[in-house]
């Protein structure tokens, strides 16, 4: 595998805490050695953080438009009943 993928793999595996992620001493010398690690993890924990919201926000978008095919429908014809 290429060093770049071997490095996000690396930091994917620590942020996602997987079974195959390091023990936290060896995270530690890991960040004190290279010093862009940390720069990276945290960028890439930002990213995740970013996908995240991305995807709450196109849930509750598609919910709104659900919402809105199963009651805009009858709240119309309410108001065709009852204008206020």
């Amino acid at each position: 595998m290429r060093p770049e993928l071997e490095r996000l793999q690396l930091i994917e595996q620590q942020i996602l805490n997987t079974p195959a992620a390091l023990s936290a001493e060896d995270w530690t010398v890991r960040l004190l050695v290279d010093g862009e690690l940390a720069a990276d993890a945290e960028t890439q924990q930002q990213l995740y953080h970013g996908l995240r919201l991305a995807g709450r926000q196109q849930l509750r978008q598609e919910l709104r438009q659900i919402h809105a095919q199963l009651y805009g429908g009858w709240r119309a014809w309410l108001r065709r009943i009852w204008p206020m």
